[in-house]
């Protein structure tokens, strides 16, 4: 298992959940929710930020496939999103399956306690911490970094 901090992503329409990982790749936790910027300047440049000031040494965005494993506008939204942020990033991006993370962090939430409508803020980061745990898993059991790399990409 590498060491070093890994930040975890989860794009949505928006808002933008972010995690992190501890140095030894064990344990994913929340960080913030960003809201999406419709001009794509703003969010970029708060996930740069938390990069550089966590030394991150990767960065994971979560790829939403249908149940199916087909494509979707989603898909293909975090897919420019991840190419766009690492065109921003010295640091390898990388594309995870997140089939299902948003439910699981519905379902972890409301078995917490906490009421529906105090989920919104939080829901985002609760998937991203899914997201980058379950990369840190795959990790540990394969030996290798998780997903595809991502290739940045300038916006036309």
């Amino acid at each position: 298992m590498r060491s070093g901090v890994r930040v975890g992503v989860d794009v949505g329409k928006v808002r933008i959940g972010l995690a992190r990982s501890d140095n030894h790749g064990m344990l994913a936790t929340p960080v913030e929710t960003v809201a999406r910027d419709p001009a794509g300047l703003t969010d970029l440049a708060r996930i740069r930020s938390v990069v550089l000031e966590l030394e991150a040494i990767e960065v994971i965005v979560g790829l939403p496939l249908a149940l199916s494993g087909n494509v979707t506008a989603s898909t293909d939204d975090a897919v420019d999103f991840a190419q766009r942020l690492a065109q921003t990033l010295t640091v390898p991006v990388r594309l995870v399956d997140e089939r299902l993370s948003t439910v699981s962090a519905q379902s972890a939430l409301r078995a917490s306690g906490r009421p529906a409508k105090r989920h919104r803020p939080v829901i985002d980061q609760v998937a991203a911490t899914i997201i980058l745990q379950h990369a840190l898993d795959t990790e540990r059991a394969s030996g290798g970094p998780p997903g595809s790399p991502v290739e940045p990409t300038e916006r036309p």
